[in-house]
């Protein structure tokens, strides 16, 4: 017997190319993964005696979870007065060469405590629950050492716990280049190779390498030897790419095998092929893109062309894309990338979760898979891209058990 039984309402599986949708559709679950997932028509007996809990949707729409594979909500400190000099024309790489940017969160992060960090985290998770989200990765980055880098791996595992949500982390430190480095970016990259790398993955705080390859950050030839060093750890790798400038990183991105380029708004023709032939995903982040009043839209076209997968995150993080809400950060790579509902749809869903490397354990609705659902009081999925400031939760089903909608938090400075 099962353990639950969801039905009287729409399924989308994100099984094949679409949406994978089934009108009225059942899907069961036992020990907080998925039994068995098809029409209601097809059960094999009267509900009530194959499961022992029959939830019933009443003509709602069940999603997996959304998974929201890029964020930074890990820090302290805001960046208010930099959307300030930005509203008057300064670019993102003058504020960050004039020592804001990165920088300026790195000072307010390196003086908090693990415990401060985690409480800070936990109104920025909890808007994204609040929107259906069951998966979140969050990067560290904002620290810069040695043990603030580890401080804020620990505070992103111990806000997750907290709040129930299943946690993928990151380890950003090849972010930017510490100011006690400045002009001696190579020393720092030997830190970040031989002893944060080592540490980090004997004590197991992270799941991925991730780096930043820009003019203001780190050459192609730096990260290449972060990501040789993470390859020796059995660590996968992300980079953030070609967002101001193509300086090569989806090819990079590609060359090293790994699961996603993220931003991409330069990336050249090549860059594009070469990651179709990886099988690396794009991760589209349309709330840096629009706060940053970037003009240059990733190529999205060419993206399908070459059978690129498409995410989309919030890339939530106190600069560049101080966004909390998933469902706008899909409206937005609607309206400015022209991506369609349905790449939007699987875009925070199974995309995520490849792009995340979980593509065989969340993101679809299949049997096997984890039991993250997340319940819609819709019409059509295409509500969720379409509308603004809307969220037409019900609730949220985590392995398998059935969670009220939270409340957002985010109030004061988050």
């Amino acid at each position: 017997m099962w353990d639950a039984l969801w039905l009287n309402g729409s399924l989308a599986t994100m099984n094949g190319d679409g949406l994978g949708a089934i009108a009225d559709g059942a899907v069961a679950v036992g020990n907080g993964r998925v039994a068995w997932v098809g029409a209601r028509s097809d059960l094999r007996a009267e509900p009530n005696t194959l499961a022992r809990t029959v939830h019933d949707l009443n003509g709602a729409w069940l999603t997996p979870g959304l998974i929201d594979c890029h964020t930074h909500l890990v820090h302290a400190g805001d960046r208010a007065r930099e959307f300030a000099l930005r509203m008057a024309g300064a670019s993102y790489e003058e504020i960050a060469r004039a020592g804001g940017g990165i920088l300026s969160t790195v000072t307010a992060t390196r003086a908090a405590s693990v415990d401060e960090l985690a409480r800070l985290a936990a109104p920025r998770l909890a808007a994204l629950m609040a929107e259906g989200v069951t998966t979140v990765e969050i990067k560290s980055g904002y620290g810069l050492t040695t043990a603030a880098e580890t401080a804020m791996l620990r505070a992103a595992g111990q806000a997750a716990e907290t709040a129930g949500i299943r946690l993928r982390r990151s380890f950003l430190g090849a972010h930017a280049v510490p100011p006690e480095y400045a002009e001696r970016a190579d020393e720092y990259v030997a830190r970040i190779c031989y002893e944060m790398l080592p540490l980090i993955a004997e004590e197991g705080l992270a799941d991925c390498v991730d780096a930043f390859v820009e003019r203001i950050a780190f050459t192609p030839a730096q990260v290449a030897r972060v990501f040789e060093a993470a390859a020796r750890f059995g660590l996968p790798v992300r980079l953030h790419a070609d967002q101001i400038t193509d300086q090569g990183g989806a090819a990079l991105a590609a060359q090293f095998g790994a699961l996603s380029a993220d931003h991409l708004e330069h990336t050249s023709p090549a860059g594009v092929a070469a990651m179709a032939g990886a099988g690396t995903v794009a991760v589209m982040l349309p709330g840096a893109f629009y706060c940053l009043r970037d003009t240059r839209v990733p190529p999205i076209a060419a993206f399908r062309e070459h059978g690129v997968p498409m995410a989309v995150a919030t890339d939530c993080n106190p600069g560049s894309s101080p966004l909390f809400s998933l469902l706008t950060a899909m409206n937005m790579a609607c309206v400015l990338f022209r991506m369609t509902a349905t790449e939007v749809m699987r875009g925070v869903t199974c995309v995520a979760a490849r792009a995340l490397g979980l593509e065989d354990d969340c993101g679809r609705l299949a049997p096997g898979l984890v039991a993250d659902f997340a319940i819609w009081r819709v019409g059509d999925l295409a509500e969720l891209p379409y509308r603004i400031g809307f969220n037409p939760l019900v609730s949220t089903v985590v392995a398998g058990h059935p969670r009220a909608r939270p409340h957002s938090a985010v109030a004061g400075t988050p």
